[in-house]
């Protein structure tokens, strides 16, 4: 089974969704309350003004002496990624105190009636079944998606050069559709399975600083505009065999038996005007969360089976 990239949008042949982590870090721990609390009490003032988020990252504003120019607030530490699975480190005159890094994920699929409801990540899907990923960070990042099929050679699904400019930048409690419900196009609104059967795996990588050696942005545009044939962008060996290594970092998990209720109005608003979710806002149904609160990336896969 292959994934076709569409003109505007990603179209993915796949189905069920199994968070791919082993038991044993599945610890006590009260992981949805550490990441719901990071959200704001209340929602921000609705305002006129609000519109679909950016994805690039955040404009830098020249200092006082016109020097240098510094980013606008986002990612809270100066850190450095290990090659070594778990061992990224902060780097020294990073702030204290900065919080684990989180990733929520809710999966939603199309009922008969067009509304999305929240479906169980191990549901089995099947041919004509659409499916759409809801993610929601607990810090300003960066969140890069690649794809194997059937364990074979990975490809980078986003950023794309045909989404959000080439930008990936995310930031914390504003969620993420992939693909957009805002989409014009119907077709371009879901993944849709098609009638090829295998095993997709989804790698989901939350960073706080873009990958280094990655195109974003314009240099993605610029690239796929150069190498037609080429795009997607596929990571070299190195990149991924570090990627791999991240993976086996512990991270915690809680999972929701929550399904079946259609998505909010509140998600959706969120999600297509950038406005953060608050603590009373509906909940993500996976969360996961790093242990360490130096590390520098969260890389996790999901597990999608087309029978």
């Amino acid at each position: 089974m292959k994934f076709k990239i569409l003109l505007s949008l990603i179209a993915l042949a796949c189905t069920g969704l199994v968070l791919a982590q082993s038991p044993d870090q599945q610890e006590e721990e009260n992981v949805r309350g550490a990441f719901l609390t990071s959200r704001p009490k209340e929602r921000p003032p609705q305002s006129s003004t609000a519109e679909r988020p950016t994805r690039r990252r955040p404009r830098t504003t020249p200092t006082n002496s016109g020097a240098k120019s510094t980013p606008t607030p986002g990612p809270t530490a100066d850190v450095s990624m290990s090659a070594e699975a778990g061992n990224t480190k902060v780097s020294a005159g990073a702030k204290m105190g900065v919080q684990r890094m989180g990733l929520g994920l809710t999966l939603f699929t199309r009922d008969p009636n067009g509304l999305a409801i929240r479906v169980d990540p191990s549901h089995e899907f099947h041919k004509g079944e659409k499916v759409r990923v809801l993610l929601e960070t607990n810090a300003d990042g960066y969140l890069y998606i690649f794809n194997t099929t059937d364990n074979g050679p990975p490809v980078m699904i986003y950023p794309n050069a045909e989404l959000d400019q080439g930008g990936n930048y995310l930031r914390a409690h504003v969620p993420f559709e992939i693909p957009s419900s805002a989409s014009l196009e119907e077709r371009l609104k879901w993944f849709t399975f098609d009638q090829y059967a295998g095993t997709e795996r989804l790698y989901f990588v939350f960073t706080r600083q873009p990958l280094p050696n990655v195109p974003i942005e314009d240099d993605l545009i610029t690239y796929c505009r150069a190498n037609e044939k080429a795009c997607p962008w596929r990571p070299g060996p190195e990149l991924w065999t570090q990627l791999q290594r991240e993976m086996n970092a512990p991270l915690k998990t809680d999972k929701s038996q929550k399904y079946g209720r259609a998505q909010t109005a509140v998600e959706k608003d969120s999600t297509t005007r950038g406005i953060g979710l608050s603590q009373e806002d509906p909940e993500p149904s996976v969360i996961l969360m790093a242990v360490a609160t130096g590390t520098n990336s969260l890389v996790t896969a999901l597990d999608l089976v087309h029978r």
